[in-house]
């Protein structure tokens, strides 16, 4: 596998057990803790732009959700509750209790922000706040979809069918799903892609149990996930951490529900944010615009919900 250490300076790697796996971190800097959760296909690779320079004022640590990177894959089960969000969202505040800290925020790009948003509502009292970078709740996704949208998110639909069809069309060559999703179907890997991340996560994605991981992950995302953002939603249960979206102009949320608004109807408190001129893969795309953001957001002087 080729190595990534370079693209952290400075960090540190640890591997954390929780409820029965193993989560591969990197962590360094100093200040308040922030948690970053990668999306698909990718890694905590995909955070090189950003972990380096929010460590100058924070603790980051960047991790790699189960069934990606280097950490553990356990097999699926029959109602998909291994990969629910809700069981990643309890992986990971495990992780953050382990590195010695009970109360953080969480940026989530892509399937990591649907990890970090059904944390802040499981765990309302460790996160502090909650960045989602081009991603909606996973609810409104399926409610509001139409025919544009889905051709963008064709993989959704795709990757939920039953095994092995998804696992055994993309098996045939991963480094090439791999290639043409951060990609988005054209010819070259853009500019701004590191070739050193895309290998790194075709190794991953070339292994059976991780390719099979993350069609678990898509399973769940259309079922238990589902069922478990209705029962919030009907129930009234909203996410008492202040909350803020970035979205990329070019990105998944294009032609979608208005992205403020939406988050607004899940949140206690206003939600801020903004578009941010990129695509999809915005921690990637513009670094720089991405980290001005998150400092203004994540350098609030007090504690949301304790108000130290």
């Amino acid at each position: 596998m080729v190595s990534v250490d370079d693209l952290f300076p400075g960090f540190s790697t640890a591997t954390v057990a929780a409820d029965g796996i193993e989560i591969f971190t990197r962590s360094g800097g100093s200040g308040p803790p922030v948690l970053c959760l990668h999306g698909y296909p990718q890694t905590h690779t995909m955070w090189h732009r950003i972990a380096p320079e929010l460590a100058r004022d924070f603790t980051v640590v960047v991790a790699d959700l189960r069934g990606y990177g280097q950490s553990s894959a356990p097999a699926d089960t029959a109602d998909h509750d291994t990969y629910t969000k809700r069981a990643m969202a309890a992986d990971m505040v495990a992780v953050m209790r382990a590195h010695g800290h009970a109360r953080f925020a969480v940026v989530g790009h892509d399937r990591g922000a649907r990890v970090a948003y059904r944390m802040a509502l499981d765990h309302p009292k460790t996160v502090t706040r909650v960045v989602s970078v081009d991603v909606i709740p996973t609810l409104d996704v399926w409610e509001t979809i139409n025919q544009a949208r889905m051709m963008r998110l064709y993989h959704w639909a795709f990757l939920a069918q039953p095994a092995p069809l998804p696992e055994t069309w993309i098996g045939h060559n991963p480094a090439g799903w791999v290639a043409q999703r951060v990609s988005r179907g054209a010819p070259t890997l853009p500019e701004w892609f590191d070739p050193r991340v895309l290998a790194h996560d075709q190794a991953c994605f070339s292994e059976p149990a991780r390719l099979a991981a993350s069609c678990a992950d898509y399973r769940a995302g259309a079922t238990r996930d589902v069922d478990h953002d209705r029962a919030d939603r009907d129930s009234g249960h909203r996410i008492a951490a202040p909350l803020a979206v970035y979205w990329g102009t070019r990105g998944n949320l294009v032609d979608g529900p208005d992205p403020i608004a939406t988050w607004t109807r899940w949140c206690e408190q206003p939600v801020t944010g903004s578009s941010i001129p990129a695509g999809h893969f915005v921690p990637q795309e513009n670094p720089d615009a991405l980290i001005a953001a998150l400092r203004r957001f994540l350098s609030a002087e007090t504690d949301p919900i304790s108000g130290d």
